[in-house]
């Protein structure tokens, strides 16, 4: 059986979760990954209320519809940061609170572990379930990075700077961690820019600098491994016991008109002098097939969520499309070697 393919809703928050079940099924979705934001996924009220996480997963049933996974992305950058008026904008007013940064970023750190809580509260209700699920529960999100501003290293920036980058993500996801090991949650970091992790060595350092946490992994998305000339084939077979979930996204690069390099110029998405943008599924340069395969060879069995992203398409037509390719894109590992029917034996 091929994985389940769901749609990331953290882009499509303006829509309430009543309309966007419906929509996704029409869409042909066989779930959703729920963002913590919107009315999506409400945390404090999965933490405390069993009626809460009973009435959404009795929505999403009713649609015929499942979920793998929330995503806490926005709470989850403002961990590690440099706090600065740019999350005002993604943190609610309980976690910005008056601005302080080191308060911003301990309020987002008590949330996180609220999260693991009320991913556990939502799945331990999930319709049909019989003592733990094949597939564990997954809370995806950012850790943010106290060192993202040094991702060019002049002035010069000594091992030992950086160093200390490291050593603060540990400190301060460390008790994170344990909370989610206590509440039997993972929680996968979506490897991208301005994270602790962005690419293969960089990922493996965060994972030593968490001694090697059992509950800390990867949310695998490879449109933001390509246009950084990252091999996101070889981060799947490098980190695979570690992936944890999987995004679809795709990404086209090497097509801007030469006035905007691979750090995107501060011009915006969808201008036509990138080099590098966001692409609906299979419009891009990502070789997802190449993806399948190796998914298949570590053993990921998570489902496929696809993340649209692509400002130059309307959503629904894009996610659409996007869902039908992943179907048929996708496929079940085989559980025999396709010779074997030669032995004698096996015939």
């Amino acid at each position: 059986m091929a994985r389940l393919v769901t749609l990331f809703t953290g882009q499509w928050a303006d829509l309430s979760i009543k309309d966007l079940a419906p929509l996704a099924k029409k869409m042909g979705y066989d779930g959703l990954e729920l963002a913590c934001w919107g009315d999506h996924f409400d945390v404090e009220q999965a933490a405390k209320d069993a009626k809460y996480c009973k009435g959404l997963w009795d929505l999403l049933d009713s649609h015929g519809l499942t979920c793998c996974a929330v995503s806490s992305h926005l709470v989850g950058q403002a961990i590690c940061d440099l706090i600065d008026e740019r999350h005002k904008a993604i943190l609610s007013p309980a976690i910005w609170g008056d601005g302080d940064p080191e308060g911003v970023r301990q309020r987002a750190a008590k949330n996180m572990i609220l999260t693991a809580k009320a991913a556990r509260n939502f799945f331990n209700a999930k319709p049909g379930r019989k003592g733990k699920d094949a597939y564990p529960a997954v809370v995806n999100g950012f850790t943010g990075s106290s060192i993202w501003h040094a991702v060019y290293a002049f002035p010069p920036t000594s091992q030992a700077y950086l160093e200390k980058g490291y050593a603060d993500f540990a400190q301060r996801f460390g008790p994170i961690l344990d909370a989610f090991d206590k509440a039997d949650v993972n929680f996968a970091l979506e490897a991208h820019p301005t994270e602790i992790a962005f690419d293969i060595a960089s990922a493996q350092r965060a994972v030593a600098a968490v001694k090697g946490h059992k509950r800390f992994g990867f949310n695998f998305d490879p449109s933001h491994f390509g246009y950084q000339g990252v091999d996101y084939v070889k981060f799947i077979r490098t980190l695979g016991d570690r992936i944890f979930h999987s995004h679809v996204k795709d990404a086209w690069w090497g097509h801007g008109n030469g006035d905007v390099g691979v750090f995107g110029g501060h011009v915006d998405f969808g201008d036509a002098r990138r080099f590098w943008d966001f692409r609906s599924v299979g419009r891009g340069d990502v070789k997802f097939e190449e993806i399948i395969v190796a998914l298949n060879d570590v053993g990921y069995r998570g489902p496929l969520s696809v993340e649209w992203e692509d400002g130059r398409m309307d959503r629904v037509h894009g996610a659409t499309e996007a869902c039908a390719f992943v179907k048929k894109l996708d496929f079940a590992p085989s559980k025999l070697a396709f010779d074997a029917a030669f032995d004698k034996k096996n015939q």
